[in-house]
Formats: structure tokens, C-alpha cells, sequence
């Protein structure tokens, strides 16, 4: 199994780069950002965010080997064409290493705050899917025409063309429309999860993409939960309230790896995004890679 750092979407550049390049330095094959424009919380709403793309775009200058991701662009948020040029020019810049990850949006205050159309959960859906056959299509086709529900393409193309094969992840765990969305556009999939509930849903996956004539070995599957160290029983208790969430002692978190690599996890996602500064980062990070990463057989 592989493992990834998600970083927080709030730190000061220099924090961030610092966070980042401990995480290169330290062995992290991914560094993965969020992609919201302010907290999920009630007003006074005035957190600190920064703006994913921009930030990745930073690190992929100043980084060298560590992959680069977004975890997820809301689909919702910027025409997917647009995207597609913003990606093909950050994986220029990252030499190959960016992953452009993508989901159909669902934070509601952000759209009503910066003025984008929310829609209800069928058309953010429907948008979706809209919106990954424009990129990928962008990304394997010279020149594209598309008219659809919501985007229209007239001969567009990507130039300069993407760096590597320009990867998408699409983020999602419905089971009825996702599976066919993942299986048709996707080359990674992400989720929140126990290995309980990723094996769960793995198994409705794969049996999509088995329907779509694709191999269960073609797609890169990913996951995250919330870790507490030495603490079980509080992540029972996040757990219980709907939010993934493993704890316990160090050689705990290492079985529970073990058992998210049976359900069918090729890659864990550690979110360290309550951290404030790059210190807090790298200890606990540096951490988990000793006392956990390095024992997962």
C-alpha cells in the first residue's frame, strides 16, 4: 500500500511549502489539497482558505518528485473546459506529477456565498458527468465540439498538451450513478471510509467496471479517514456520527492498514488538515510513516 498526506487548504504559503517539502523529503508519495472557498460552518463564516489551484500550482514549482493532487475540484465551480487548461498547464509544470481530482460539488453555503448555482444533488450529478466527458475528451482528442445540458465546446483544444497521461480521480460513494461515472471517466477513485465500508463499496465498483468491459486492475483506488493515535475510543465516537475515523495504539493502525489493503486500498490518504503550522505537520506525519507506514506489509 501507498500513502499520502492530505495538507491543510489554510496555511500560509510559506507553511504549506515547508509541509510540502518535509513530505517530499520524508518519503510521501502524494500531497493532496481541498478545494473550498470557506468553512462548513455557520456564520460568521471568515476562515482562512487559500485556493487549491493556485496552491498546487506553487508546489509543483518549488517540488520535485512527490505527486501533486487535488482532493476534489467541486465540478461546480469552474467550467470544466477551463479546467482541463488550467490542469494540462499544472501538470507542465509538475513534469507529469499532478492528478486532477474532481467531484460534483455539495457544499452549499460556498455556492451561495461566491454566487454559483448549486442546482439540486440529479443536476450536480448530471453536470458531473458533463463535466469529466469535456476534460477527458480535451485530454485524448485533438479538437473537440460538444453541446450539451449545460457546456458548449466549439473546436477546443488543449495546447500545450498535458505532461504524462494527466490522470483524473473522481471522488464520489453513491451507488447507483457513481459506479458508472467512475468506471467510464475515471483512472482513480477516492473515499472516505472504514475498510468495512470500502470493501463494501469497492466490491459495487468493480462490478461496475466489470460491466463497462474494464479490468478491476485499471482503476487506483484511494482512501482517508480521520487518524487518532492512542485513541480508539474518540474515533468511535467521530465514527459514530458519520465522519471515518480509526484509532488506537500504533501496532492498532497498523492492522487496520493491513485490513483497508484487503478490502481493496491501493493508496491511504492521511489527512493532517486540523494542523496550523509545519511543525505539527511533520511530527505527526513523520509519525505515522515510522510507527505505522513502515510496518504495512
Amino acid at each position: 500500500m501507498k500513502f499520502s498526506l492530505w495538507l491543510p487548504a489554510n496555511l500560509p504559503w510559506r507553511e504549506l511549502r515547508a509541509a510540502a517539502l518535509h513530505a517530499e523529503a520524508a518519503g510521501w508519495r502524494g500531497v493532496w489539497l481541498e478545494d473550498h472557498f470557506m468553512d462548513n460552518t455557520a456564520e460568521p463564516n471568515d476562515g482562512s482558505r487559500g485556493e487549491c489551484l493556485t496552491q498546487l500550482s506553487a508546489l509543483a514549482a518549488v517540488t520535485e518528485r512527490v505527486r501533486l493532487g487535488s482532493m476534489v475540484l467541486g465540478n461546480t465551480y469552474r467550467s470544466p473546459a477551463i479546467v482541463a487548461k488550467q490542469a494540462a498547464a499544472l501538470s507542465d509544470i509538475a513534469d507529469g506529477r499532478f492528478v486532477l481530482g474532481m467531484g460534483a460539488g455539495w457544499q452549499e453555503n460556498e455556492h451561495r456565498a461566491f454566487g454559483i448555482e448549486y442546482g439540486d444533488v440529479p443536476s450536480r450529478i448530471r453536470w458531473f458527468r458533463e463535466g469529466l466527458e469535456v476534460i477527458t475528451r480535451l485530454r485524448d482528442e485533438e479538437f473537440v465540439d460538444h453541446s450539451g445540458e449545460r457546456y458548449a465546446l466549439e473546436r477546443a483544444s488543449l495546447n500545450p498538451r498535458p505532461h504524462g497521461s494527466l490522470p483524473v480521480l473522481v471522488g464520489g460513494k453513491g451507488e447507483k450513478v457513481m459506479p458508472k461515472i467512475v468506471a467510464r471517466y475515471a483512472d482513480e477513485w477516492n473515499m472516505w471510509s472504514t475498510p468495512d465500508l470500502f470493501s463494501r463499496k469497492n466490491a459495487i465498483f468493480t462490478t461496475a467496471l466489470e460491466t463497462a468491459g474494464r479490468s478491476s486492475s485499471s482503476l487506483w483506488r484511494t482512501t482517508q479517514a480521520l487518524v487518532f493515535f492512542d485513541d480508539a475510543e474518540k474515533a468511535a465516537a467521530v465514527n459514530a456520527k458519520g465522519r471515518p475515523a480509526i484509532g488506537g495504539s500504533s501496532q492498532q493502525l497498523v492492522d487496520l492498514m493491513g485490513a483497508y489493503a484487503a478490502a481493496g486500498v491501493d493508496e491511504f490518504l492521511l489527512p493532517v488538515t486540523a494542523l496550523t503550522d509545519a511543525s505539527a505537520i511533520a511530527d505527526a506525519s513523520d509519525r505515522f510513516l515510522a510507527e505505522v507506514a513502515a510496518k504495512v506489509e
